[in-house]
């Protein structure tokens, strides 16, 4: 991960679930009672609390169930949630303005109340603003289509102030069916009475004009970059994320297709199983796939879809691949487990294994295992700081290995120590770079060490534990995994971690505690289920490191107990995906972070603009 993808990737905090309509409405309510109560000053506590269900919170709850049928009548795609939460976050906008207008008019005592309804009709026009560009945004419609519900909350609180406001009283037509429907101050509370006349409706409905414009301004501003470099729009990605953050959906798939360009890539297979019954034990799966971009979008959740598709206990350790091999879909990895599928049924078994060889090259450390003509490594910088391997690193890697005689090779990145977010440099692993060189040249001596080391019977014991802990800890679904492999008294455990990365030292401490064991090496899956939480979750993060540790040392003396005979072998098949593609990502990481960076300051300028405008709109009238 870049610092530029690490900036964006900080926007996870950001993630939440939208409640179900009904919560959000109910909430509603309960605020508009509480503005009523300070707002108004009748005789009685809960006619107040009513007065200010009936003017505040009566246009939310239309806007929250009349919203989504009108935005799909016009092919929209809001669902009742999302605009329930929409009219929410509206409520609160009008409530914050007028609560801080009142406060402004107490204080100075130099402005009256028709300051505060002033205040209250810039809080409308500013709702429609607000409405307009997430209509715009999720339902993707023309500006005037969008505008239509959009206006809902608005209009609904301007009909109501209008009938009860005696704004009929000023106008010169006035019959008894008129009055009846269309003028009844004598039923509003005094605060509203007489308060506005026909020019405030005007104003109402130049200001929600000037705001709708100011904000249609602003997307395209902010559009033209990502159409010219990305050819999609920037609605196109707040919707999706939009919908990904309030309710899980897969709309920011449908972005990433968009932007994704075609790939080949190896998904390799190591297999263990039983001598008498010929069971699978075992199965070690790595597509070279990075297992992101987040949640369960792409293949966020590609480790656990891998786990479940094995007969034998599985192992999906991180590949040698960056964000730009994120997949577009989470359909994507259907291809991958049918690649792995025809590469575990070509594969050729036998019951011996050299013992494990560990290499470093500079910070780069290998540790490897052959099976015949094929190798499985394990890379790890630990304990300096390291994220993910470039594709092109992982590849030249494995290739350097292959010319020192090996057949297959399952090249693994143990993803085992980083620092999260911090400082300038994140760890990426990057062809030209040093760390890429220690690397591919680590790989060669290892393969040179396993084809002239001596292979022995081999037995494979293994033990599972989900654990206790949850995505929020910073553990996924598939929980701590451990296979130890015996080759003629040898003994290696390989421990894995369903998590994205770990704090710096955890891994060396983990490693100094198992006893019985010859060689170990600790993996994270790097599954990006524990990153909706937060962007730099890691292993240890959340959770205590002695308890981690204690777990591992027992699943590893489960795994010895386990031993017992078996036959391995590897075969590797190539799979044609769609992922983000050669610099996709960082171009659409750096245009994110410019939206958020220029567009706050762009936004500012629009704000203080319309502001200035309203103000001398006000003045002039």
């Amino acid at each position: 991960m870049t610092e530029t993808q690490g900036e964006l990737a900080s926007l996870s905090k950001y993630i939440f679930r939208a409640p179900r309509w009904y919560t959000t409405v109910a909430l509603s309510l309960v605020i508009a009672a509480l503005a009523g109560v300070a707002a108004f000053d009748s005789q009685y506590v809960l006619e107040d609390a009513w007065q200010g269900v009936f003017f505040i919170g009566v246009p939310t709850v239309v806007a929250s169930l009349g919203t989504t049928p009108v935005d799909r009548y016009f092919g929209g795609q809001l669902t009742y949630s999302r605009s329930s939460l929409l009219a929410f976050a509206c409520e609160v906008v009008v409530v914050v303005v007028l609560v801080a207008a009142g406060v402004v008019a107490a204080v100075t005592g130099r402005f009256g109340q028709n300051f505060v309804f002033d205040a209250l009709i810039a809080a409308l026009g500013l709702v429609f603003a607000i409405r307009f560009l997430v209509v715009l945004a999720v339902s993707r419609d023309s500006p005037l289509v969008a505008a239509i519900p959009a206006s809902i909350q608005t209009v609904t609180a301007g009909v109501l102030l209008f009938v009860y406001s005696g704004t009929m009283n000023y106008l010169m037509t006035g019959g008894r069916l008129v009055n009846a429907y269309l003028s009844r101050p004598a039923e509003a509370p005094p605060e509203i009475q007489y308060a506005f006349a026909p020019r405030d409706f005007v104003l109402l409905v130049s200001l929600t004009a000037l705001y709708g414009v100011a904000a249609y301004g602003l997307v395209v501003a902010i559009d033209r970059p990502w159409k010219r470099s990305l050819g999609v729009s920037v609605l196109d990605f707040v919707s999706g994320f939009i919908g990904h953050i309030a309710e899980g959906t897969r709309e920011l798939e449908d972005f990433f297709e968009q932007i994704g360009e075609e790939a080949v890539v190896p998904v390799t297979v190591l297999a263990f199983r039983n001598l008498d019954d010929g069971e699978e034990k075992a199965r070690f799966v790595l597509p070279m796939i990075h297992p992101g971009p987040m949640g369960e979008i792409g293949g966020g959740n590609l480790p656990q879809r891998v786990a479940e598709s094995a007969t034998g206990l599985a192992f999906p350790p991180h590949a040698t691949a960056g964000h730009d091999f994120n997949l577009v879909t989470e359909r994507e990895v259907d291809t991958l487990i049918d690649a792995a599928e025809r590469a575990h049924a070509s594969i050729d078994y036998a019951d011996r294994a050299t013992p494990a060889v560990r290499v470093q090259e500079g910070e780069a450390k290998l540790l490897g295992q052959a099976f015949g003509d094929d190798a499985l490594l394990v890379s790890t910088f630990s304990p300096e700081f390291a994220d993910d391997v470039e594709y092109a690193v992982g590849l030249s890697a494995t290739a350097e290995a292959r010319v020192e005689g090996m057949d297959d090779v399952l090249l693994a990145d143990a993803h085992n120590c980083n620092n999260g977010l911090q400082g300038d440099d994140l760890g990426h692993v990057y062809p030209g770079s040093k760390r890429s060189f220690d690397m591919i040249q680590a790989a060669g001596e290892a393969a040179q060490r396993l084809r002239e080391a001596d292979e022995d019977v081999l037995e494979l014991g293994v033990a599972w534990d989900r654990t206790a802990w949850r995505p929020e800890d910073g553990i996924g679904p598939l929980g701590v995994r451990v296979a130890v492999l015996d080759t003629g008294g040898d003994r290696t455990a390989y421990v894995l971690v369903d998590g994205n990365n770990m704090e710096p030292g955890l891994r060396e401490t983990i490693v100094e505690a198992l006893d019985g064991v010859d060689h170990a090496e600790v993996m994270t899956t790097d599954t990006h289920i524990v990153n909706t939480v937060e962007s730099t979750n890691q292993v240890g993060g959340a959770i205590d490191w002695d308890e981690l540790v204690d777990l591992v040392v027992g699943l590893t003396e489960e795994a010895v107990a386990d031993l017992e005979p078996v036959e391995a072998g590897m075969a590797s098949e190539r799979a044609e995906v769609t992922v983000f593609g050669n610099d996709r990502t960082e171009t659409l990481a750096s245009h994110a972070n410019a939206v958020i960076a220029m567009g706050g300051a762009i936004a500012g300028l629009a704000v203080l603009a319309t502001v200035a405008i309203s103000v001398l709109i006000f003045f002039l009238t």
